[in-house]
């Protein structure tokens, strides 16, 4: 059984997706219902948090690996949202994220 990266890479194109983070508890447990098998969920921003869902295989990816260094510098393993928390713009992020499903 292999994996073929082009389709996982299409995929994570495809399902990288942005919701408020001002959701009502009921909203924030329906949301965990949303986050397909293989993603996670991370909320993004400086004042104001976005969330995103991302493939998992963003872990391994050096660029991706500086930004939970930054998360767990700024929160440590507190995430105030209940989810990992990611202290950098969204314009930033997004461009991050185009890179490596690009790659």
């Amino acid at each position: 059984m292999g994996f073929r990266l082009p389709r996982i890479i299409q995929a994570s194109k495809q399902n990288l997706q942005r919701t408020s983070s001002s959701a009502s508890s009921s909203q924030a447990a329906s949301k965990a219902i949303d986050v397909p098998k293989g993603y996670f969920p991370v909320y993004v921003g400086e004042s104001q948090k976005k969330r995103f869902v991302v493939p998992i295989s963003y872990l391994s990816q050096p660029s991706f690996q500086d930004l939970l260094i930054q998360a767990e510098e700024e929160y440590g393993y507190n995430h105030p949202l209940g989810a990992l928390t990611i202290p950098c713009r969204e314009d930033i992020f997004l461009d991050l994220t185009s890179r490596l499903s690009g790659s």
